[in-house]
């Protein structure tokens, strides 16, 4: 007897930094790296790595890595830095041919680094260190310029015989992965340390260049402080030099900042138009949030506590307010909610607000057994701020939790029309659905959030039983549409993985 199930996403097996930063940073010949001799600031040639393919790799590499804690899943986080990156891809010099994702990862070095199919990594602590919302964006940017000059798809098909090895590696771990499989994390890694054989493929000065300049014009045309980049590349060679010899994954050491890289930089800058821009409220709520993310012992979490603190007493306004936010994370964070209610009832003073703070506050509500006044704070949020993703979660987990899964379906389903690439949405989705008794809903609900995740042949399992649910011909006739098609799109993966393998 076969039982049918819904399946939710398994509990986190792979290690992201094995994954992401072994292959990226480490070994950024893999990922990014220009090798020398390649024509730039034009298109380059796709016919061994096409974006079909290379979207493949990213969408691969990406679903072992959403798995693991290091990865980080916070709503705010996620759509302030994707919204950041695709306003700055639409302003570069060329097309960029990928949408872009920035995603944070938690980790206190300050780093960043581009996977295949436009994927961004973000380490918590660049976005700590940032002193303005410029200075992210125009790391942000030069990763962007990466993907714009194809620096990626150049690294990975360079034709030596490592490159081939390391591909091959790539290609036969991910064939793998979207067979059921096999551990993508022992392939990604066995394919980082056949990128470190060769360093020279490592990223060349003519590389790194063009991504400054496709990156400077971004932070620019933005209306980003383009000084900003000036001030951030030189808190990253600071920071570099302080951690020479320390090993690790410092951002200097994987994008050498060069006298020459600094120089041109620092000329445009002066040559530029003064911008003087105020940062978003969103940039400081955000930076305070992931300052106690990437605190991971008790001794980082009484640093940042006692920093957030002295932030609170010193800074004014909108910074102020974030240090009481970040505060009032780290209580709800800590289960001491009434340290948190207070903490973010200071982040409020003077009328300031936030869609973090009204997120956190709905949460908190909840934890504190108003469940109805939760549902309540959410409403207000949702129509205060009806572009926060945060806001909505918040407001359909809220409807959840107060067993009014009818109502949250509403709220989903009008989410996902405003933001049909979130996965979370749908795996909210399917859970009340299935709460709801409509059990073949969730299972294609759960279908799209395994096909957003780029877990296919799992989404085809969950198209299959969601067919042997039911007994309606057009149901099953819409069920196997999509069935033949993502089969079909598994063949085609899997053939153009195979090109690489041997």
């Amino acid at each position: 007897m076969t039982v049918s199930r819904l399946v939710l996403p398994a509990f986190p097996r792979a290690s992201f930094t094995r994954i992401v930063l072994i292959a990226a940073l480490c070994c950024p010949i893999a990922l990014h790296a220009q090798p020398i001799g390649l024509p730039t600031m034009g298109s380059a040639s796709s016919a061994e790595l096409s974006p079909s393919l290379e979207r493949t790799l990213g969408d691969a590499i990406m679903e072992q890595g959403r798995r693991d804690p290091s990865y980080i899943s916070d709503p705010d986080v996620s759509q302030y830095l994707t919204n950041m990156g695709r306003r700055l891809a639409a302003q570069a010099p060329v097309s960029v041919g990928q949408s872009i994702t920035v995603f944070g990862v938690r980790d206190s070095q300050i780093n960043a680094f581009a996977l295949p199919g436009g994927y961004i990594g973000i380490n918590s602590g660049l976005v700590v260190t940032a002193q303005s919302e410029s200075e992210l964006a125009s790391v942000i940017a030069h990763e962007i310029g990466h993907v714009a000059q194809r620096h990626i798809a150049r690294g990975m098909t360079q034709s030596t015989q490592n490159s081939g090895v390391m591909m091959a590696a790539l290609a036969a771990a991910l064939l793998a992965a979207l067979s059921g499989s096999g551990d993508l994390a022992m392939g990604v890694a066995a394919f980082g340390q056949a990128a470190a054989v060769d360093r020279q493929l490592g990223f060349s000065r003519q590389a790194e260049q063009e991504a400054d300049r496709a990156g400077f014009e971004m932070i620019r045309k933005a209306g980003y402080d383009p000084r900003g980049m000036v001030r951030m590349f030189n808190q990253l060679t600071n920071a570099s030099r302080l951690n020479e010899g320390m090993g690790g994954g410092n951002y200097a050491s994987t994008h050498p900042l060069s006298i020459q890289r600094m120089a041109d930089i620092e000329n445009r800058a002066s040559e530029a138009q003064a911008v003087h821009r105020t940062d978003s409220a969103s940039f400081w709520y955000v930076r305070a949030k992931l300052r106690v993310v990437q605190a991971r012992d008790s001794q980082s979490q009484r640093l940042v506590v006692e920093k957030l603190q002295l932030d609170a007493q010193r800074a004014t306004g909108v910074e102020q307010s974030a240090a009481w936010y970040g505060l009032a994370y780290a209580a709800f964070q800590k289960k001491n909610l009434a340290q948190a209610d207070e903490a973010l009832r200071k982040a409020q003073n003077n009328g300031l607000d936030s869609p973090e703070i009204a997120s956190l506050a709905v949460e908190l509500a909840s934890q504190q057994g108003g469940d109805a006044q939760a549902v309540n704070l959410a409403q207000i949020a949702a129509s205060r701020w009806p572009d926060s993703q945060g806001v909505a979660l918040a407001r359909v987990e809220a409807l959840q939790k107060n067993s009014r899964d009818h109502d949250a379906v509403a709220v989903l389903q009008a989410s996902i029309k405003r933001w049909p690439d979130v996965p979370r949405l749908y795996q909210l989705l399917a859970q009340s659905q299935e709460r709801l008794g409509q059990k073949v809903a969730a299972r294609r609900t759960m279908a799209t959030y395994y096909n957003l995740t780029g877990a296919l042949p799992t989404a085809v399992e969950q198209l299959q039983q969601a067919r042997s649910l039911t007994k309606d011909f057009y149901t099953q006739s819409e069920l196997d549409v999509q069935i033949r098609t993502l089969k079909e799109r598994l063949k085609a993966d899997r053939e153009l993985l195979e090109r690489f393998k041997s």
